[in-house]
């Protein structure tokens, strides 16, 4: 409930005002700031939009709006990458600033990664030019009348994202109440072992990283959170952990509900999971020498 309370103070509010910026003008300003930027990455201007509404509403929103333009195979996928990489970014983002993580190293690495693999996707793939063929039509959401009508839809949206992270986030720390108790996490740890020391990162990080990996970013923070007070995992392996995670999480469902698109998933999956793969190690080794070098320091500065 603790942990409910702390995520839901995050969740409600940015949900709240995001619903209510939908309909003002905001969304399509933000729309025409980035539109030129669009053929940097070999998109047509009208591919801001869902680029715009999937990372401040959620991939949902931007996979409803890709789904209402006439975008080519290869557009769809490029946008499928980086939103893949970078979606829901007010609430995820927040919620990792709420764990303890310096915000702009979430934001950095969420944007680079968005904007660097759409641009390699676009030099690297020369296909792709038919107009992608969707599984069904998006549907259509009554549009409310006046701004009551409107605070009262963004209530219940608020509201709505509080009571599903609640069945979410609640049985889930029983579930891992009872493994510790049972001696059960130890074991799991134990399987992981190999993963997390690959990764660069100690053994206690394991739950973090099946949270985040299973139930995506913003619900499996509650794991987080109840780890770095129990778990004692370190602030290194916290990010190390979330660098990960920013790259590839919610696999399950954020690589299923692309497949409406008539794009193919799987090399969406596996280039999620290569990057980072390699971005977590790359970052896990530069630290490591980084306080090699420290710790030589400190040793050098006592004998002298």
């Amino acid at each position: 409930m603790q942990t409910t309370w702390t995520l839901g103070k995050v969740i409600f509010p940015i949900t709240f005002i995001v619903s209510l910026l939908q309909y003002t003008p905001v969304l399509g300003w933000l729309t025409k700031l980035i539109t030129p930027l669009m053929g940097i990455f070999g998109l047509s201007g009208e591919a801001a939009i869902p680029l715009v509404i999937g990372n401040l509403l959620s991939l949902y929103a931007g996979i409803g709006a890709i789904l209402s333009l006439d975008l080519t195979v290869k557009e769809v996928f490029i946008i499928a990458v980086m939103l893949s990489f970078s979606h829901n970014l007010l609430i995820e983002s927040s919620v990792a600033a709420k764990v303890g993580l310096k915000l702009w190293i979430i934001l950095l690495v969420r944007f680079g990664l968005a904007f660097g693999s759409a641009i390699i996707i676009n030099l690297v793939w020369q296909g792709g030019s038919e107009m992608a063929q969707y599984g069904f039509v998006s549907k259509t959401e009554v549009t409310p009348n006046g701004w009551l009508e409107i605070i009262l839809l963004a209530v219940q949206k608020a509201g709505l994202g509080v009571i599903q992270l609640a069945i979410i986030v609640i049985p889930l720390m029983i579930a891992i109440q009872f493994l510790k108790d049972l001696g059960l996490l130890n074991v799991f740890t134990r399987w992981m072992a190999p993963v997390t020391r690959m990764l660069g990162m100690k053994e206690n990080t394991s739950m973090t990283l099946v949270a985040g990996l299973t139930i995506g970013l913003a619900y499996g923070a509650g794991v987080m959170i109840q780890a770095v007070k129990e778990d004692n995992v370190s602030y290194k392996d916290l990010t190390l952990a979330f660098i990960f995670l920013v790259a590839c999480h919610a696999v399950i469902e954020d690589t299923l509900i692309f497949i409406p698109l008539g794009i193919p998933v799987l090399p969406l999956l596996i280039i999620r999971l290569t990057v980072a793969i390699i971005l977590t190690i790359t970052v896990a080794a530069i630290w490591r020498k980084a306080e090699a070098g420290q710790t030589r320091r400190k040793e050098a500065s006592y004998e002298n």
